[in-house]
């Protein structure tokens, strides 16, 4: 493997861990879980509460939501972005993802307007 891929190659260590652990009945490569503190600032009471504060004013900053929450800013900003799929836009947030309606209410629009303005040669004149 190392002729293969230079430097890039697994380390022969890490290969024979892999075949110990799929020997004995593992079916992924993923770490095992290790023990720590559990997040208790990243759960569904507190998506809740974000998403309020959110709604209520979409100005305000990740650092006055995370005191209003009082979480840290690393923490509601990973809420805001990973749990709530928001993005920062222009000093608001919204959605990342948007319904299948609020897709086709802007084509719509605009093929209305369209069909007016094929109808009536005067409309774009009066807008």
């Amino acid at each position: 493997m190392q002729q293969a891929y230079g430097e890039d190659a697994t380390g022969r260590t890490q290969v024979f861990d892999w075949f110990r652990r799929f020997k004995e009945g593992r079916t992924s490569d993923e770490s095992d879980p290790r023990s720590g503190r559990p997040s208790t600032s990243r759960n569904e009471e507190m998506f809740t509460k974000v998403r309020k504060i959110v709604r209520n004013n979409k100005r305000l900053t990740v650092r006055e939501i995370a005191d209003d929450c009082g979480i840290s800013v690393g923490s509601c900003d990973a809420i805001l972005t990973d749990d709530l799929h928001m993005k920062l836009v222009c000093a608001k947030f919204v959605t990342r993802l948007l319904t299948d309606d609020q897709r086709e209410q802007p084509q719509t629009i605009v093929r209305d307007l369209f069909e007016r303005s094929c109808e009536d040669v005067q409309f774009l004149k009066n807008m």
